[in-house]
């Protein structure tokens, strides 16, 4: 019936605050994923200014490491390069982007450097949501909700470089996704999923799709793109 097939197999909770009084009282664990090698488990926490490495025994994670981001940077979402050797950090408090080296081979993330992802500082909260990586791993995507743009970085080695922000063609960009060469991305406010054709060799996103028609379709409360 597409339901999950049993309860958890286990569950970790994590545990800590951070310095925003308001956004970072306790622990608040926003993405967990796999490494491109498949051996180690992700989590992403904002109200601890952290990422939790774990690995998984019979279904259960277990802890390995853990990794400080700056405090009050409130990370948020990752996203790790194909080539599985780097992982950027999008920030929710801090309009900011962690870029970070990975090693597969002992499941270590070593923060390198933060890069931001606004041109100017904004008039009021940004709060950052998505990120992506393209499949080449030249570009970063990001998505801010307070400012409704995307961003797009380039990739220089252990640093990124801001090239340029669009507006995202709705309100609220919760979350983007990169399918075809394609950047699709669900604004929660307006309640649509837009999308912009991806220039290869620049990464900048554009407006519309390979046919007439608007390049958007309606969605009430749109808040992820996922595709199988």
């Amino acid at each position: 019936d597409g339901g999950l097939a049993g309860p958890a197999s286990g569950a970790l909770r994590h545990t800590g605050a951070g310095p925003h009084t308001r956004r970072q009282q306790g622990p608040h664990a926003h993405q967990v994923q796999a490494d491109p090698s498949g051996r180690w488990v992700v989590s992403v926490d904002l109200g601890t200014d952290s990422v939790r490495v774990c690995t998984l025994t019979d279904g259960t994670p277990v802890p390995h490491r853990e990794i400080a981001l700056r405090p009050g940077s409130g990370p948020r979402h990752l996203a790790f390069h194909p080539d599985g050797t780097h992982a950027y950090v999008v920030n929710e408090l801090a309009p900011t982007v962690t870029v970070c080296r990975w090693d597969a081979s002992d499941g270590l993330l070593k923060p390198l450097t933060e890069v931001q992802v606004l041109a100017d500082a904004p008039a009021g909260d940004a709060y950052p949501s998505g990120i992506v990586v393209s499949p080449d791993g030249r570009f970063v995507w990001t998505a801010t909700r307070g400012e409704d743009v995307l961003s797009t970085l380039a990739v220089d080695g252990d640093d990124l470089r801001l090239l340029a922000t669009v507006p995202c063609g709705g309100h609220w960009p919760r979350a983007i996704a990169e399918s075809g060469g394609y950047l699709y991305v669900a604004n929660e406010r307006s309640g649509d999923v837009t999308w912009f054709a991806l220039d290869p060799e620049t990464g900048l996103p554009r407006r519309g799709g390979p046919g007439p028609g608007p390049a958007s379709v309606k969605v009430p409360a749109a808040s992820c793109v996922v595709f199988g």
